[in-house]
């Protein structure tokens, strides 16, 4: 794949795993539309960036403003979905369903609904790419609300591939990565977290934001994989 002649959105690419995703295709020659939310954590974060970046700020749970951003690209070759929300996590018995509720607001609906608003601009023979989680295909106390979100997805993602070919539709799922979403928990609970999965992963290690993008990447470049998930989570579900 010639990446100089190739047009990328990544949506969520102003922090964590979409950022990483810009970089490096950015370095590899694409031509890369970066969205996020916030205008000035989108421009601080491509402001150290070569290649041909560019940021748009936009409300990704606002369907009319999808359709009007993807109205005015031209068209694209690649979409890469890395939207998400931090709820939906917690033992089931006390879990607020509310708040698992929101985390659906926040990933599953926001992903479908930039995938369908994508639909008349992406190239015919393009590629689509969603990015879940692991704990959709683990069985660990206090991820089944974030197993329903990402399971959700990734239960769509064969089905797309068929209805949408030859457009190709895949998902990274990720494991244990060293991003921003931790900072929600305090320091000593990240940091025990980071320490279990060290010793315990076959890998040695946390997973970093350039793993996924490195996976992600190779998605978009084989022209012979669609309907699939990657499992990019460091040996994680073979616990």
């Amino acid at each position: 794949m010639d990446w100089k002649e190739q047009k990328v959105v990544v949506l969520g690419g102003s922090s964590g795993m979409g950022l990483a995703t810009v970089s490096r295709l950015a370095q590899a020659g694409a031509s890369v539309v970066a969205v996020g939310r916030d205008r000035a954590k989108l421009d601080k974060a491509l402001s150290g960036l070569g290649g041909q970046v560019a940021g748009v700020a936009l409300d990704c749970t606002d369907r009319a403003a999808l359709e009007r951003f993807f109205g005015g690209l031209g068209r694209i070759d690649h979409l890469i979905l890395t939207l998400s929300g931090g709820e939906g996590g917690g033992r089931f018995a006390e879990l607020d369903l509310a708040a698992l509720r929101r985390g659906f607001e926040a990933k599953f609906w926001p992903q479908l609904e930039a995938a369908q608003a994508s639909l008349s601009t992406l190239r015919r023979d393009g590629s689509i790419t969603f990015l879940t989680s692991i704990s959709a295909r683990m069985a660990n106390p206090g991820t089944s609300g974030l197993g329903a979100i990402n399971g959700a997805l990734e239960r769509m993602i064969g089905t797309l591939a068929r209805e949408l070919a030859p457009l190709r539709v895949n998902a990274v799922s990720p494991g244990v990565v060293d991003t921003a979403w931790w900072d929600r928990f305090p320091v000593e609970f990240k940091e025990d977290i980071f320490r279990q999965q060290t010793e315990t992963l076959p890998v040695g290690r946390v997973g970093q934001p350039h793993d996924v993008a490195h996976a992600i990447q190779f998605l978009m470049e084989n022209t012979f994989m669609t309907g699939a998930v990657i499992e990019c989570d460091g040996g994680l579900r073979l616990l």
